[in-house]
């Protein structure tokens, strides 16, 4: 897992909602909030995602840039995004590159079944790229508070 003072992977492209490319190293000069999260429209997805929204002119105020990011198709974000009315972004990790480099992959286990998958973290960069703040285990009902204080709102 990449840690505060790290690095982000700036040379990574994923696809958003609307088939648009977003490379991490494009948004260099703003703060961005990357976060994970298993699946769309799942209970804690939603909650989480909503959460969000509901707390998005405090956020978006702070003048970062914020975008969900799971391995769900570009097609599968579209209808969450507009079904939820979501108004940030969403990114198609379908090949759990973004996911991998950050630490956000890796072995779960749920009804004593292991499989691979995306872990519920959030990260903050700074302007320059470089990891300002980790959120290792994030709640979804309480997601959207702890971004808010981290971006000191």
């Amino acid at each position: 897992m990449l840690n505060v003072g790290d690095k982000a992977p700036l040379d990574i492209c994923v696809k958003d909602q609307d088939d648009r490319e977003i490379c991490l190293g494009d948004l260099l000069g703003q703060k961005v909030v990357l976060y994970f999260y298993p699946k769309d429209s799942t209970p804690g997805c939603t909650t989480q995602a909503c959460g969000i929204r509901d707390n998005w002119s405090a956020i978006s105020a702070t003048g970062a840039l914020l975008f969900g990011v799971s391995p769900d198709s570009t097609r599968s974000h579209r209808n969450f995004r507009e079904k939820q009315s979501l108004p940030f972004p969403l990114l198609a990790d379908t090949e759990h590159r973004l996911a991998e480099a950050f630490g956000a992959w890796g072995e779960k286990s749920m009804y004593g079944r292991t499989y691979m998958g995306i872990f519920r973290m959030t990260f903050i960069l700074d302007e320059q790229g470089t990891i300002e703040h980790v959120f290792p285990k994030v709640k979804p009902k309480e997601h959207a508070a702890e971004l808010l204080r981290a971006l000191g709102h």
